[in-house]
């Protein structure tokens, strides 16, 4: 395991997060599967069942979840909002309000081009959180300043803030109110757990009967 992730993302000459080097892409393939099994082995059942605690408790209360997330994080906060929104309609049920930040363009690129890429989260949340709401913030690394700065602000509104994490958790697994967090320094499997307890959560919610 590394020791810690220091700048979010991967660039070309770095191959941190990557996996061992100079298989054929058979044997990649069966040593990411065999990591990610042993990764789902250790899935923290009590974070996953104190998030869904906490989203049980905003939709009875009427609060708001936003998510969001850098890169391909980003990604999995658009699908994880879609389907904490309508994969977990019940019939006759409250609804979760639940969206993704990463979803309206352009007030990203405006805030990003006017204030700068550190504030794209915290900005949103300025105009929409209220106390109570629920943040949930996936990333590797836990560092970005974008999300650290999310945390913040979320804190100081008296919001509960969700992580989910991966390498160490950084900065955010220490202030976020509940962690979900895979002890792993490969990007793919953190993500595919993060989307895993995301559909976990998901599914949970939808096939409740009370």
């Amino acid at each position: 395991m590394i020791a810690e992730k220091m700048t979010p993302g991967l660039s070309p000459d770095n191959m941190t997060g990557t996996g061992p080097g100079g298989l054929s892409a058979q044997n990649f393939a069966a040593w990411y599967r065999d990591v990610e099994i042993a990764k789902w082995r250790e899935l923290d059942l009590e974070a996953i069942q104190a998030i869904a605690d906490r989203l049980e408790h905003a939709e009875r209360e009427g609060r708001r979840v936003y998510v969001m997330g850098n890169g391909g994080s980003a990604a999995s906060a658009s699908h994880i909002a879609t389907d904490w929104s309508k994969t977990a309609e019940r019939p006759g049920k409250p609804l979760l309000k639940c969206l993704s930040l990463n979803d309206n363009t352009a007030f990203m690129t405006a805030i990003a081009n006017d204030l700068g890429y550190d504030r794209v989260f915290e900005r949103q949340l300025r105009n929409l959180l209220e106390p109570e709401d629920v943040v949930v913030i996936i990333t590797g690394s836990g560092n970005s300043a974008n999300v650290l700065a999310a945390a913040d602000y979320a804190r100081h509104v008296g919001a509960t803030v969700i992580a989910m994490t991966g390498f160490t958790g950084g900065k955010l697994r220490a202030i976020a109110d509940i962690t979900f967090h895979v002890d792993s320094d490969q990007y793919g499997v953190i993500e595919d757990l993060h989307m895993g307890a995301g559909s976990i959560i998901a599914f949970y919610l939808k096939q409740r009967r009370a």
